[in-house]
């Protein structure tokens, strides 16, 4: 019988998630005999700075990536916005879910009172909120999604905003007060989405009935994009891209930092081209400066 270890962060959402890759193969082949390793990162240990102080979105899956490497798991779950831009060519992503919804939510304490700050650690979420609430003030805040709520609860926070899809698959959907738009907040590149990673030169027909092929189109197209306007955890940058029939609409923030200045930009094109479309919008970016 062959059997799968899926290694996995050890946050309620990361197993979730986790679950999600291992129900897709099931269905595949219920014969597979299924593992589910988890571990704690240390992006997950360290807490009390945010991630550009620290080493960026690596220290996520840095503990998983040596798990795949000595043979512990075969396969890694991250959600992918949460993984490195630079792909490791020995350690490819050989599966994308379908994308949850990828907007960010407003969610208030249980008292319902609001003021400030508003927590968030995202310098993108940071840069978009003082646009569409001009004075706030935003603060760190650090931790998986139960931690912040209870910091939240607690007082420390006003509000905070987290991403949408982490909550509804949570099933904590009635903690949001109120959802953004694309317009309002722009998310981070391929928000909402599952991301399996595993070894080069290996077989995983069994993530077939998991893998979408529309996720991995959009993907490219996103962390193309802030991929090459040297996009990272310093850096206020988004984008977001949608298949409308046989083409993609790519939408993408970016702030330079030495001038300050930050704008939205918005390309489409062929959706065979993902990685042109999103080179595209970096020329069109860099010829306005």
């Amino acid at each position: 019988m062959k059997k799968i270890r899926i290694g996995s962060r050890d946050s309620k959402l990361a197993i979730i998630q986790s679950e999600m890759v291992m129900a897709a193969i099931r269905e595949y082949d219920p014969d597979i005999e299924l593992e589910l390793i988890t571990m704690k990162t240390t992006g997950d240990r360290i807490l009390d700075k945010t991630l550009d102080k620290v080493g960026g979105k690596g220290l996520f899956v840095k503990e998983l990536d040596n798990a795949l490497y000595n043979n512990e798991v075969d396969i890694t779950v991250h959600s992918y916005k949460d993984m490195p831009l630079e792909e490791n060519p020995e350690l490819p992503v050989v599966a994308l879910s379908k994308r949850e919804d990828p907007r960010d939510a407003f969610i208030l304490p249980h008292n319902g009172e609001n003021g400030e700050p508003i927590g968030s650690s995202s310098l993108r979420r940071q840069l978009q909120l003082k646009e569409l609430f001009p004075g706030c003030k935003t603060a760190p805040i650090r931790g998986n999604v139960q931690t912040r709520l209870k910091k939240l609860d607690s007082g420390e926070f006003s509000a905070i905003v987290l991403a949408a899809a982490g909550i509804k698959r949570l099933g904590l959907e009635s903690r949001i007060s109120r959802y953004f738009s694309i317009d309002e907040i722009l998310p981070a590149a391929s928000q909402g989405i599952i991301a399996v990673q595993g070894r080069a030169g290996e077989k995983f027909d069994f993530l077939k009935l998991f893998h979408s092929e529309e996720s991995l189109c959009i993907s490219l197209a996103e962390r193309t994009f802030v991929r090459e306007m040297n996009g990272g955890c310093s850096t206020p940058i988004a984008a977001y891209a949608t298949i409308q029939g046989s083409d993609i609409i790519l939408k993408g923030l970016y702030c330079n930092e030495t001038t300050g200045e930050s704008r939205k930009e918005c390309v489409s094109g062929s959706r065979h081209n993902p990685v042109e479309l999103g080179y595209g919008l970096v020329k069109r970016w860099k010829a306005a400066e």
